[in-house]
C-alpha cells in the first residue's frame, strides 16, 4: 500500500518547496496581483452569457500565467504543460489539481485582447502608482537608455524591400501581411570583440558592426531603487536622443543621466526648462586623444549609468527577451509585459533580499 496516495500528500510537498524557499510563494506575498484587476477587466469582452456557456476564467489568474510566461520564457503550449505539472506554478496561480487549466489558445486568446486595449501598458502605470502608495518614489534622478530587442528577420526580395520602406504593402496577400513584420526596422549593432591574446589591450580590440532587426526598449530608471518608471517602444532604428521627452518621469532629484546619443541642443534646452540638470556623457574629438578632465567626467558618470545596464542585461539573460511576433503592437505589448515583470521582481528583491528565478 506504499504506492496508494495520501489525503495530505500535495500539502505536505507545498510545505517541503515553502521550507526550501519557493520564489514564486515569496513573489506572491510581496505583490498584490488584486490591484490589477480593475484595468483587467475593463480590457477584455466579455459576453453576458445569457446564452449560457462556460465561465471565463478569471482575470487575475490569467495575468499572472502572463508573469510566469515571462519569468521562464515559456512558450503558450509550454506553459500550459507547466501548469499542469508544477506545483508551484499551480500554488502561484491559485490552482489546485483538480481545477481546469487554461490551454494554449486561451492563453493566446488573452494576450491578444491586452494588446488591442492597450492594457498591458495600463497595468505597467497601476503598478507603478503602487510602488508611490507604499513609498517606493522616484529619487535620486533619472537614468534613460535604450536596448534593440531582436524580432524575427523577415525574407523578402528586392522589391518587397522597396515596398516596406515606402509603406506601400496594402496589395501584398493578407497571409503575406500577416507572416511579414513590416514595422519592425534594421539597425547596426556596433561594439568591440574581446582579444583573445591576454597581451593585447582592450583599446586595440577590433571593433565590429552586427545587423540586428527588431525593436527598442527606451526605458528610464530610478537612481535610488532601480525602478523602471516610464518606458516607450520604437523600431530598431529610431534615434534614442529623439525619445527623451517622453521619458522624463517625475523624480525628486533632478539629474538625468544618458550616453551621447541623447546629446543634443533641443535636449539641454528641454531638460532646462522643466529643471532637470544633463548628465550626458560627452564624446570623444573627432582625430584628436580625449581630453583628461572630460575621460574623468565621462567616468563618473559610467559609474551611475551602469544600473540600466542592469535593467537590460536581466530581461535579455534571466527573461531570455526576444520578440517572436509581428508588428509593432505586440512588440510594445511584449516590452511592457517584460517592464512590469522586472519591476515586480524588482520589489521582491528590495522586500525580501531574494527574487524569483
Amino acid at each position: 500500500m506504499s504506492d496508494q496516495r495520501g489525503f495530505f500528500d500535495e500539502s505536505e510537498r507545498l510545505k517541503a518547496l515553502s521550507t526550501l524557499g519557493d520564489p514564486l510563494e515569496r513573489l506572491a506575498k510581496v505583490v498584490e496581483f488584486e490591484l490589477f484587476r480593475p484595468e483587467l477587466d475593463a480590457a477584455l469582452e466579455r459576453s453576458a452569457r445569457a446564452k449560457g456557456g462556460r465561465p471565463p476564467y478569471d482575470a487575475v489568474l490569467m495575468f499572472k500565467i502572463l508573469v510566469l510566461q515571462t519569468l521562464y520564457t515559456l512558450s503558450d503550449d509550454q506553459t500550459e504543460y507547466q501548469l499542469r505539472d508544477r506545483l508551484s506554478f499551480m500554488r502561484f496561480c491559485g490552482l489546485d489539481l483538480a481545477d481546469r487549466v487554461p490551454d494554449a489558445k486561451t492563453i493566446w486568446l488573452f494576450r491578444e485582447q491586452l494588446t488591442r486595449a492597450g492594457a498591458l501598458q495600463k497595468l505597467f502605470g497601476r503598478f507603478d502608482a503602487a510602488l508611490n502608495s507604499k513609498g517606493y518614489l522616484a529619487m535620486g534622478g533619472q537614468i534613460v537608455d535604450a536596448t534593440v530587442v531582436e524580432a524575427r528577420r523577415p525574407r523578402l526580395n528586392a522589391s518587397e524591400k522597396a515596398a516596406v520602406r515606402q509603406g506601400d504593402t496594402d496589395h501584398w496577400p493578407p497571409k503575406r501581411r500577416a507572416q511579414i513584420d513590416r514595422e519592425g526596422r534594421w539597425t547596426i549593432k556596433r561594439g568591440r570583440k574581446r582579444p583573445t591574446d591576454d597581451t593585447n589591450r582592450a583599446r586595440h580590440a577590433a571593433e565590429i558592426a552586427v545587423p540586428v532587426f527588431g525593436y527598442k526598449n527606451h526605458v528610464a530608471i530610478d537612481r535610488e531603487h532601480g525602478l523602471i518608471r516610464c518606458f516607450t517602444v520604437t523600431h530598431a532604428a529610431a534615434h534614442d536622443g529623439a525619445q527623451l521627452p517622453r521619458l522624463l518621469a517625475r523624480n525628486t532629484g533632478s539629474g538625468v543621466w544618458a550616453d551621447t546619443a541623447y546629446r543634443s541642443k533641443a535636449n539641454v534646452a528641454l531638460l532646462d526648462r522643466r529643471g532637470r540638470v544633463p548628465q550626458f556623457q560627452r564624446a570623444k574629438p573627432r582625430g584628436r586623444p580625449m581630453p583628461p578632465h572630460i575621460a574623468r567626467g565621462n567616468a563618473t558618470r559610467a559609474r551611475v549609468r551602469a544600473k540600466v545596464e542592469h535593467v537590460f542585461a536581466e530581461q535579455k539573460r534571466r527573461f531570455g527577451l526576444v520578440i517572436r511576433t509581428v508588428g509593432l503592437a505586440r512588440a510594445t505589448a511584449k516590452l511592457a509585459l517584460a517592464n512590469l515583470v522586472y519591476n515586480l521582481r524588482r520589489l521582491a528583491w528590495i522586500e525580501t533580499g531574494t527574487a524569483p528565478v
